[in-house]
């Protein structure tokens, strides 16, 4: 049984489906990246980065987080086993905010080859990664609202700059489906970016809701999911709304992943995101 912030996701073939990768006549197309980007509304790229280098990163992520009783006591960091007990959220805060996020492990996953070029190849241009880029973990049974990201669009949160803006999501090692992943509502960045021309949608940054199924029951649409390995990466527009799943791992793999945002360097920037991700930011 798939959840998101407690509400049970209908796992019928109208409800639910699979996102679709980018297959090997496409990788190195740019215009048929783009075509499937605007169809679609995102580009999954299967084994894009390389796993050593993000399961090298997992396990600095949570050795640095050693002493907020994140990962269980004894057990290799690389697994991201949950430690049983409470976080030691002041502790967790000054480790992640302090150390991880402004350091230069983080920046050199963010800007690897594999991203960094590859951007810069598909914008044909020079691009900009935005300063501010989310990292988080999730605990296996953990649920209720707030305890899963809400679906919403990006575009919600950037609106100081371009709206072509560019998303990568990254999990940092595998991440099946029951881990809680991220889930998109298929085709709805068309009916966001007429609702954004039309003015009809909201304006201030919020998400939209954390009720998956009914939304989907809205827009008679379905979510699409992936069991994905460390190495895939989903690129996204702006417009396009997604959420992530709870995370009911029955061995207690803590979910880890990041989302940063690439852009042409000449177009607009919204300058609130030029500072690293804190909690209290704002956004």
């Amino acid at each position: 049984m798939l959840t998101s912030n407690g509400y049970v996701l209908d796992e019928s073939e109208t409800r639910m489906g699979t996102l679709e990768p980018v297959p090997a006549s496409e990788r190195f197309d740019r215009d048929a990246l783009w075509t499937r980007l605007r169809r679609d509304g995102y580009l999954y790229l299967k084994g894009q980065l390389d796993p050593t280098q993000l399961l090298e990163f997992r396990r600095y992520y949570f050795e640095s987080l050693d002493g907020a009783n994140v990962y269980a006591a004894g057990t290799d960091p690389l697994l991201g086993l949950a430690a049983a007990g409470n976080v030691d959220r002041a502790a967790m805060r000054r480790s992640l905010f302090d150390v991880i996020v402004p350091g230069p492990e983080y920046a050199a996953l963010c800007t690897m080859p594999a991203i960094a070029d590859w951007f810069a190849w598909l914008l044909a241009d020079r691009v900009h990664l935005h300063r501010r880029k989310i990292i988080r973990h999730t605990k296996p049974g953990e649920t209720g609202i707030g305890t899963a990201t809400q679906a919403h669009y990006d575009l919600v949160y950037l609106r100081e700059g371009s709206d072509r803006v560019l998303s990568m999501w990254i999990p940092v090692g595998d991440c099946p489906r029951e881990r809680g992943g991220l889930a998109y509502l298929e085709g709805s960045h068309h009916w966001v970016i007429a609702g954004e021309r039309a003015g009809t949608l909201k304006l201030p940054a919020a998400s939209i809701t954390a009720d998956l199924p009914g939304l989907a029951n809205q827009h008679d649409a379905r979510w699409l999911l992936a069991d994905y390995e460390a190495g895939d990466v989903v690129v996204h527009s702006a417009h396009i709304v997604h959420a992530a799943l709870d995370n009911a791992d029955a061995g207690g793999t803590m979910r880890l992943s990041t989302d940063i945002r690439y852009q042409r360097a000449g177009e607009p920037i919204d300058w609130r995101w030029q500072e690293h991700w804190n909690h209290d930011d704002g956004l």
